[in-house]
């Protein structure tokens, strides 16, 4: 049924010189101060212009051939980002060339918003649309967000975490959440929100713990315009308000240790932890632990066997189940709301 798996990834940068134009893709089109796209390029100049996040690609797909090698199926893989080198539409020429006429998809993101999935559609469309008639065709694998390959790594990564906090005070600590901030007009029509409570409190639950927060990061739009909250770094104040001397930080919207990660939490938020006295420790995203590699083969078995007509087994912890197969047409869409038009 299928010939080939497609990568598909957000990209980033690889040299200084790489970065403002990798900036101006990632913001094309979008309402965000061009002051705040030159403060965003100066972080990546301070990592040397260069994103972990493609390195880390290559690492994930080196796991996954691996995996298709000894399990199956054995199928190519192949690599293709929005923003930045290896592009989609190389991506696609080259499987055309190659002869792949229809492949699966799986997007490196496990929550439902426009950007963590609609957009990855729209971006596919619009590479087969520059490829032309040799173009494969694609269906994409459902969101993972509660899948136990997904959650039951979060787990070992935040206990691994909260291990570092001193015995004596590890049950007092805070388990905090973050995920990438977006625009109110864009949670309103996706389950963004709700998917990653329930996240959260899995992998909560599978701590033994019934307290947490769930805050948001990287926000980039206008002041004027709403976006999820609260903050992280406004939110380690309130802790700190609190009485909380102690916070491990998992950055479950993500799932892997990408420069948005390691500038807002590992530099940001550690800084105004230090300035407040909070004790912070960050959890790693779940990379290339091996339970999260299988969970991608078993997503692969999966929509073989559903496009077989089997009775499968489809894997979803908690009570929202699984996440569907074929996007509705109306799943994720969002009109971007200029201030004062709609915006409160």
């Amino acid at each position: 049924m299928y010939d080939a798996l497609l990568i598909v990834s957000f990209g980033g940068p690889e040299g200084p010189d790489d970065v403002l134009p990798f900036m101006e893709n990632v913001l094309r089109g979008k309402n965000v101060p061009r002051e705040r796209m030159l403060e965003v390029v100066e972080h990546y100049q301070q990592f040397g212009g260069v994103s972990p996040i493609n390195e880390q690609n290559r690492q994930l797909i080196v796991a996954l051939e691996a995996e298709l090698q000894e399990h199956g199926p054995k199928l190519p893989i192949y690599w293709g980002n929005r923003n930045w080198h290896p592009m989609l539409p190389d991506a696609l020429r080259q499987m055309a060339d190659d002869g792949v006429k229809r492949a699966l998809a799986f997007f490196t993101s496990a929550f439902s918003s426009y950007s963590g999935c609609r957009q990855y559609r729209e971006n596919v469309a619009a590479a087969q649309q520059e490829v032309g008639s040799q173009a494969p065709q694609f269906d994409k694998l459902r969101m993972f967000f509660n899948h136990p390959g997904f959650i039951e790594p979060t787990i070992e990564k935040m206990g691994q975490a909260l291990a570092e906090v001193p015995a004596d005070r590890r049950d007092a600590t805070r388990l905090v959440f973050t995920a990438h901030s977006i625009p109110l007009s864009m949670a309103e029509n996706c389950k963004y929100e709700e998917q990653l409570r329930e996240a959260c409190r899995l992998v909560a639950e599978g701590l033994g713990r019934d307290s947490w927060d769930l805050v948001y990061q990287s926000r980039s739009g206008p002041p004027q315009q709403p976006w999820l909250e609260p903050d992280i770094g406004d939110h380690l104040l309130q802790l700190k308000n609190d009485g909380v001397s102690d916070v491990v930080v998992l950055p479950i919207g993500f799932i892997s240790d990408h420069l948005e990660v390691i500038w807002d939490l590992d530099t940001e938020a550690q800084q105004i932890a230090a300035e407040i006295g909070i004790n912070m420790v960050r959890a790693a995203t779940v990379g290339t632990h091996p339970r999260f590699i299988t969970m991608i083969r078993e997503l692969i078995e999966e929509r073989l066997a559903v496009d077989d007509g089997a009775d499968t087994e489809r894997m979803a912890l908690g009570c929202l189940g699984p996440s569907h197969d074929v996007c509705p047409t109306d799943c994720c869409t969002y009109t971007p709301r200029r201030p004062g038009h709609g915006a409160k």
